[in-house]
């Protein structure tokens, strides 16, 4: 049976630390290798999350992963979530987010330690790498694994069509204008394997388990409902065709919709290479078999390309 990882394990410990990016500040753990030494300068890496996830869940565990193999490592919380700054808490903005990504690859090449600077994003970072990757001339390389790349086609099948759709629209909107009027934030659960008023709806057992991503006590099963609207439009799919940076794509017929990893491997303008592995989506967020290869293959990626 597989060993369920957690992001503090062994001994490498993370370093707090903090730095600007947009109109507020973005807290994270620095995750530096055990042999570390200030005069060497290594490859590093900004690290994403699934869905409201919090740097202490999947970010954290590839981060220390990271370092063990080499890699200076930084896992992130986005602006409105964990313990970054952001007034719209549980607020999700895959365009803030990419500028958060960018902000922490200005402080990684900040630091004289640092030869190059690249993306890893799990889940929905993978997606919002890309559209950081697109933009910023700090992504020397990207990784993703088990990522969700979205596109308007896509998220209307996964609200059930264009009625509920529009509907979603209509509820953010109205729960923005209550926060524009009261300062108010409506949520609503962000993950739930049964409850039909959350905001994605399937077996979650990653989130439901106390062991696992649900017991981490800084992450909230909370989605603000003003955001439905940046939630509906996310399409890293428009962006892919935009990334020349090296790719490496870790994907599994298990994990979240495999035809659309196919499309953004076949989009992506630089040198790229897609490798399929074994096991399902939540495998790779803290499965030790699963993340154990992903890492390898990652640090290796960005040894290559970034060292």
């Amino acid at each position: 049976m597989s060993q369920t990882l957690s992001a503090h394990r062994g001994k490498i410990k993370p370093l707090t630390v903090s730095f600007a990016s947009g109109d507020s500040y973005v807290v994270a753990h620095l995750y530096l290798p055990e042999d570390h030494d200030p005069a060497k300068r290594y490859p590093s890496v900004a690290v994403g999350g699934s869905f409201t996830s919090v740097k202490e869940q999947m970010g954290g565990i590839y981060a220390g992963e990271m370092a063990r193999r080499g890699v200076i490592a930084l896992a992130i919380d986005y602006r409105n979530y964990g313990q970054s700054g952001g007034a719209k808490r549980q607020y999700e903005d895959p365009a803030a987010k990419a500028e958060d990504l960018s902000a922490a690859l200005r402080y990684l090449a900040s630091r004289p330690d640092v030869s190059g600077t690249g993306l890893l994003g799990i889940c929905t970072s993978a997606g919002t790498a890309l559209y950081a990757a697109a933009e910023d001339a700090n992504v020397g390389a990207v990784a993703t694994v088990a990522g969700f790349y979205a596109e308007p086609e896509l998220m209307t099948a996964m609200m059930n069509g264009r009625e509920i759709i529009e509907r979603l629209r209509a509820d953010g909107r109205l729960a923005q204008e209550i926060y524009d009027q009261t300062g108010e934030i409506k949520t609503i659960l962000t993950y739930h394997n049964t409850d039909e008023t959350a905001a994605h709806v399937s077996p979650s057992e990653y989130y439901m388990d106390q062991t696992r991503g649900g017991g981490v006590r800084s992450w909230r099963n909370e989605f603000a409902v003003m955001a439905w609207e940046h939630w509906i439009d996310f399409d890293p799919i428009s962006q892919a065709s935009r990334v020349t940076a090296p790719t490496l794509m870790i994907h599994s017929e298990g994990s979240a919709f495999p035809d659309q990893a196919r499309k953004v491997y076949g989009l992506l303008a630089g040198p790229k290479e897609l490798h399929w592995a074994e096991g399902a989506q939540f495998d790779f967020y803290d499965q030790g078999d699963a993340v154990g290869d992903a890492a390898d293959r990652v640090a290796a990626h960005f040894r290559a390309t970034l060292g």
